[in-house]
């Protein structure tokens, strides 16, 4: 019995902990004020007293989840706070019916898939106030069925990019070292036992131990071949971010410090963004969510992101301070990656 005590008495003091922290999270979200024990009491119904708050807040000091930035001032999250804000205590909250109306009406009213993703980002950076980014619906997932090869000149081919879902992409190249109609034929047959069933973004490895096992003579010819399919399949499969709401940023420029010129220059680049993207692992409709540094690129490291997948492969996100509000970026970025995934199918 007394061991049964002693593990209540923990699992009460945890649950206190994780409520108390909810409450600096929520608090410094809305004041970016450090918060104190005497404000939290004052905005919350916490039911234990002023010395208990004290003791927990110094405990989940200890702990590494809340910090003071300066002498007699309150405690701000730390990343590790955030973290366990979302993991534990951030409850989602459903949209409400206006709101699920709202965005039905606008994305069901799109023309094309270029004017839904136009219109997902605006959504998104008006309803959560920070940069909303939407990665262009994944081509990896496209399959070739087979490549045909036709030879139009003396110096003049032409590579035929067939896929499993029926459409084709075709290319004129010129080559340099052009050989017979009959070589090519050849060729082709070859070129369809390496890359037939594979996705449009798996075939530079292939090809090129493709490539290797040939000699040096055959090998000229055959290259030039082999890369104008990997260029046809590369703008097959181009990766693509819309991005809206970067004024957000400016908004947030204190919690940012010295980080604004260079979170911008990523924002501009976009590469480190379709890294970012690539990285995530979440299946349609899940959210994942990323709090500083376990942001890749150093850049990123005064932020977080919110994102969820839409399709196979296609996220879209919402990129902010680590002081933004998870609770409406969560619900909202899950709300709307299901219903432009419902729009595409």
């Amino acid at each position: 019995m007394r061991r049964q005590h002693a593990a209540q008495e923990v699992r009460e003091t945890e649950d206190r902990k994780l409520h108390i922290l909810g409450a600096i999270v929520e608090d410094y979200v809305a004041t970016r004020e450090p918060v104190g024990s005497k404000s939290l009491l004052e905005r919350h119904e916490l039911g234990v007293s002023a010395a208990t708050v004290r003791n927990d807040m110094s405990l989940l000091e200890e702990e590494g989840l809340i910090h003071q930035p300066h002498t007699s001032a309150g405690r701000v999250p730390t990343d590790k706070g955030y973290r366990a804000f979302v993991d534990h205590v951030a409850t989602i909250k459903p949209l409400s019916a206006p709101e699920r109306r709202a965005i039905r009406a606008l994305l069901e009213d799109a023309g094309d898939v270029e004017d839904l993703l136009a219109r997902t980002v605006r959504l998104l950076a008006q309803l959560t106030q920070q940069v909303a980014m939407v990665q262009y619906p994944a081509r990896r997932q496209a399959r070739i069925r087979h490549v045909e090869l036709v030879k139009v000149a003396d110096s003049l081919l032409l590579v035929v990019l067939i896929l499993e879902s029926g459409r084709v992409d075709q290319r004129t190249v010129p080559v340099m070292a052009g050989r017979p109609a009959e070589y090519y034929a050849v060729l082709r047959d070859h070129l369809n036992r390496v890359v037939a069933g594979r996705e449009v973004t798996d075939l530079t490895v292939p090809l090129g131990e493709y490539l290797e096992s040939l000699s040096p003579p055959e090998r000229a010819a055959a290259a030039e071949v082999a890369e104008s399919l990997v260029a046809l399949a590369a703008n097959r499969a181009e990766d693509r971010i819309m991005m809206a709401g970067t004024s957000n940023i400016a908004r947030s420029a204190q919690d940012f410090a010295r980080d604004v010129e260079p979170l911008l220059d990523v924002l501009e680049e976009q590469l480190v963004l379709l890294r970012l993207f690539t990285a995530m692992h979440v299946s349609p409709g899940a959210v994942e969510v990323r709090i500083g540094s376990e942001l890749e690129d150093r850049a990123l490291h005064s932020t977080a992101v919110v994102g969820a997948g839409y399709g196979a492969g296609s996220h879209l996100a919402i990129l902010g301070p680590r002081r933004m509000d998870y609770v409406t970026g969560i619900s909202t970025v899950q709300a709307i990656a299901r219903y432009v995934s419902r729009y595409l199918e």
